[in-house]
């Protein structure tokens, strides 16, 4: 049975990929791997070139561990990002779907741009999730791992509605025990996309220089890159006919709006049963 609502950072394949091929890109970084969706597509990009992949994930699923130990073009660090990131040296691109949060997101890329530039690297980054419902809304697999004062309220068991910044309980988009959201959606320091936005205004104060292009699909794809590379142009051709696609908002929010509706379908029923029973 295929996917209700398809996640991966894969479907972007046709993306992602050719922007690799056009950067040259055969050292890449991803942080989370969970099943290995997009991560087996980046292996085999690496290996093509005579690289390698690098993939950061503290608890993947078993399926990855055992796949990544058996192939020689991949190495998995079982570290979280922040930690991680400093020792990868000579990085070509980035691929970032770990934790979306601000606190995370924000700090993961100055890490990387630090590491890029010790390495004298231009900056090619992937972010997923930028657009709703982690754009704008904290999320955290493991709230104790974000320092107190950046970490906002938060709820296990309430679920999120496009259009609506508060929560609802036992309703919605939610984890179910997995994940939490944050309680309030927007504001400062909250979510995937305001942590992208203010590294980039922290660069332009330092005086450096990036594109950035958002296409609004199955959660929302960043591509940040630096200005200067010499692949930044055929970098750009590939980007910007998705960036800020009218088309492709449309669809997503129609999509989401489906699904929510199937879950709210879904709850219903297991209400009137529980009543029932």
């Amino acid at each position: 049975m295929p996917d209700l609502l398809i996640h991966s950072m894969a479907e972007f394949r046709d993306i992602i990929l050719p922007c690799l091929a056009a950067a040259e890109a055969k050292e890449i970084v991803e942080i989370g791997a969970e099943y290995g969706g997009m991560t087996h597509l980046l292996a085999e990009h690496a290996a093509a070139l005579g690289g390698h992949l690098t993939s950061i994930d503290p608890a993947p699923k078993p399926e990855f561990v055992a796949w990544a130990g058996a192939n020689p073009a991949v190495r998995h660090v079982a570290e979280l990002s922040l930690a991680a990131i400093p020792a990868c040296a000579d990085t070509d691109a980035w691929i970032v779907d770990g934790d979306h949060n601000w606190y995370t997101v924000y700090h993961e890329t100055h890490a990387i741009a630090e590491r890029a530039r010790a390495d004298g690297k231009p900056l090619l980054v992937f972010f997923h999730d930028i657009c709703w419902p982690s754009g704008r809304r904290d999320m955290y697999y493991a709230p104790d791992t974000i320092p107190a004062e950046y970490r906002h309220e938060h709820s296990f068991d309430a679920g999120a509605f496009p259009g609506r910044p508060d929560l609802v309980l036992n309703r919605g988009f939610r984890g179910m025990g997995h994940f939490a959201w944050a309680t309030h959606e927007g504001g400062p320091r909250n979510g995937v996309l305001t942590g992208i936005e203010d590294f980039l205004r922290d660069e332009v104060e330092a005086g450096r220089d990036y594109m950035f292009a958002e296409v609004p699909a199955v959660f929302g794809l960043g591509v940040l890159f630096a200005t200067d590379a010499p692949w930044s142009q055929a970098v750009a051709e590939i980007v910007l006919p998705y960036h800020d696609n009218a088309l492709l908002r449309r669809l997503e929010e129609n999509r989401l709006v489906n699904y929510l509706t199937v879950i709210d379908t879904q709850d219903r029923a297991n209400e009137m049963m529980a009543r029932a029973a």
